[in-house]
């Protein structure tokens, strides 16, 4: 059977939650989508999850969520995380962390799917294991439960994500980046059968700098004075990508990029 998998981008804010809720059920309809998968770090004011938040995501059609270097801003994610096991956590942060970082989740057409979270070391300022090691460590053991395996890959360095989807080819499904919220142009699937792509792009206001009101940035890095960057508005989109994936063997056929507008027609 090919699974459709949609892998979403960082979803920033109110804007982008909005957008998630109004817009995917819709669209996973229409485009076969079986499998969800959504980067959700961003989800409280552009940085922290909060549980209602992550509900909201739930709620729209996503099975798993992951979170990335802000997954802890909100201490009120603790507790929901710790009894949430589709809401994840890097995995190489240390094990005593609350969450997990991989799960398995069954599909009702009896097909299991794996997901594991990574974060990146390089440019990034929250201490993790080497997200190789943990990549290999975690993916040797999932493959005895679930031939479809997804990675989301969440760094700042796009050699690090590409040195990652190099990594795991052949070995799991599909290696997705996120985190710097710029969706890149090179999907393709590698050589041994893995989908890949540097990072899926934002889901939420394009007039912006990242997410944030384009005149607070602009304020601090032209005079390096402290502003308090608000979630901007205008422009809201969904963005991520659909890899098509044999589930027997749990190699990708082929990859593609997703934009949505607000304003696209249905």
């Amino acid at each position: 059977m090919k699974l459709q998998i949609l892998a979403i981008g960082d979803v920033v804010g109110k804007p982008g939650r909005e957008l998630v809720k109004r817009r995917l059920p819709e669209f996973c309809r229409r485009e076969h989508i079986d499998f969800v998968v959504a980067n959700g770090e961003n989800l409280s004011d552009g940085a922290g999850i909060m549980p209602a938040e992550a509900d909201d995501l739930f709620a729209a059609g996503a099975h798993v969520v992951t979170g990335g270097d802000h997954v802890w801003n909100r201490k009120e994610i603790i507790p929901y995380i710790a009894q949430k096991p589709t809401l994840l956590r890097p995995a190489n942060y240390p094990e005593e962390q609350p969450g997990r970082g991989a799960t398995v989740v069954e599909l009702p057409i009896g097909i299991k799917v794996a997901v594991v979270h990574l974060l990146g070391r390089v440019f990034m300022n929250t201490p993790a294991a080497c997200p190789f090691r943990t990549a290999k460590q975690l993916v040797d053991k999932l493959r005895d439960e679930a031939r479809v395996i997804v990675v989301d890959m969440h760094c700042e360095a796009t050699s690090e994500k590409i040195a990652m989807g190099w990594w795991l080819d052949g070995q799991v499904s599909f290696v997705f980046g996120t985190h710097t919220h710029i969706q890149t142009a090179d999907e393709r699937v590698l050589p041994k059968g893995t989908a890949y792509i540097t990072d899926c792009g934002m889901t939420g206001p394009y007039e912006s700098v990242i997410g944030r009101r384009t005149d607070r940035v602009l304020h601090r890095f032209t005079t390096g004075m402290p502003a308090r960057f608000e979630v901007a508005t205008g422009d809201v989109r969904l963005c991520g990508a659909i890899a098509t994936v044999d589930s027997a063997t749990g190699l990708a056929e082929s990859v593609r990029r997703v934009v949505l507008r607000a304003d696209d027609a249905p």
